[in-house]
């Protein structure tokens, strides 16, 4: 009750520094939520191009300009080649298309001429490229089938205007889930960089000669007290688990109420209390208070770069996240990328990120040991 007692009150002669650095990095990660919404909605847009025909404008080679007109946009150019190179240059056409002459005929004939473009080389021309390629696919599937020009132009439209149907079975809310697995990455680092600078703050004020002394010379040993100091400290943790599951749900909305939510809670809580014996170790170790903010910055900021705190994991080096495995906010993080593309949650589903919350709790009862190997051997010295 009288280590409970200081820690209160040294947290209250610091309340000001404690609650401005939560508020901080409380915001931040409300802040990089913002800026790592993602949009799941796509609507094609059409290329731009435009299309030089130097065969007769009708039959298949008029088939094809329709088709290539319905689905793109035709530009106007001045019909000469450094007009044409530099609307591709300026982007004001992707894709340039060149019917040769006697195309139609060739192609009756049984021959596909070969069709020249030019291309700006962005998304919009690899588009365009695809439209074409599939009507000269499509118009070669049919040659040879009937002498009928109109009969093979009929089947040919009848096959492009085939769509398929998209039936989406998926009730998953896929903008809530990567908002919400956005938002408790980035406490990973919140939570480890507060906990560190608070319970390092603590517990560096407990290592006064006057306190020592008092605590040497009770019948309280190493291992008694470090249980009250991390019990002590493990309340400060628990109202900072709580605020961030507060916020969670101010920004995130219905998603934290369902149980993919509960999971990212869940994940948190057992990241807390790892991040808790983390803190208290380093507490341990070092009495120097002004090397605090730089340890912080080493601990916190070092893992979460490496374990995808603020870069999506998809995007790091292979052999940065196998150098990642030996830290916690791995499987921290690792666990929160599993529940963004769950579909149901069952024992199956939950079985890997069960596997993970294990190894944090493993990782947890580690640091108490070294914690409690470092005070042993203070206390002897």
């Amino acid at each position: 009750m009288n280590i409970f007692k200081t820690v209160l009150k040294i947290l209250n002669k610091n309340k000001f520094i404690v609650i401005l650095y939560s508020v901080i990095l409380i915001s931040f990660g409300g802040i990089n939520m913002s800026s790592n919404e993602t949009v799941d909605n796509f609507v094609a847009t059409k290329p731009d191009i435009y299309i030089i025909n130097n065969d007769v404008n009708k039959g298949i080679t008029k088939n094809l300009i329709k088709y290539l007109s319905d689905n793109c946009n035709i530009v106007k150019l001045k019909d000469n080649e450094e007009a044409i190179n530099d609307a591709l240059f300026y982007r004001d056409a992707n894709y340039i298309i060149y019917i040769p002459q006697g195309f139609r005929e060739d192609f009756l004939s049984g021959k596909v001429d070969e069709i020249e473009i030019k291309s700006s080389g962005d998304y919009q021309s690899s588009f365009a490229g695809m439209i074409l390629e599939r009507y000269i696919k499509v118009a070669a599937s049919f040659q040879g089938i009937s002498d009928n020009e109109d009969d093979i132009i009929k089947g040919i439209n009848e096959t492009l205007s085939k769509k398929a149907k998209v039936n989406v079975v998926s009730k998953l809310d896929t903008s809530g889930m990567n908002r919400a697995t956005v938002y408790y990455n980035f406490a990973s680092y919140s939570i480890l960089a507060c906990l560190v600078y608070i319970i390092c703050l603590i517990l560096s004020s407990f290592k006064k000669p006057e306190i020592q002394r008092r605590t040497t010379i009770s019948s309280s040993n190493y291992k008694s007290i470090n249980r009250k100091l991390l019990a002590s400290n493990s309340m400060l943790s628990v109202i900072l688990w709580a605020v961030y599951v507060i916020v969670s749900f101010i920004l995130i909305g219905s998603t934290m109420s369902s149980k993919h939510g509960a999971i990212y809670i869940l994940n948190l809580l057992v990241f807390t209390i790892c991040a808790t014996t983390i803190a208290f170790f380093i507490g341990n170790l070092v009495n120097n208070k002004e090397a605090i903010s730089g340890i912080v910055n080493v601990i916190a900021l070092g893992s979460s770069f490496l374990c995808g705190a603020f870069v999506p994991m998809e995007y790091l080096p292979e052999g940065v996240l196998k150098a990642a495995h030996v830290l916690p906010s791995y499987y921290f993080i690792k666990s929160n990328e599993i529940v963004k593309t769950m579909e149901a949650v069952d024992s199956d589903a939950l079985k890997p990120v069960f596997e993970n919350m294990g190894i944090l709790l493993i990782f947890s009862l580690l640091f108490v040991v070294l914690t409690n190997v470092v005070s042993r051997k203070k206390a002897c010295s």
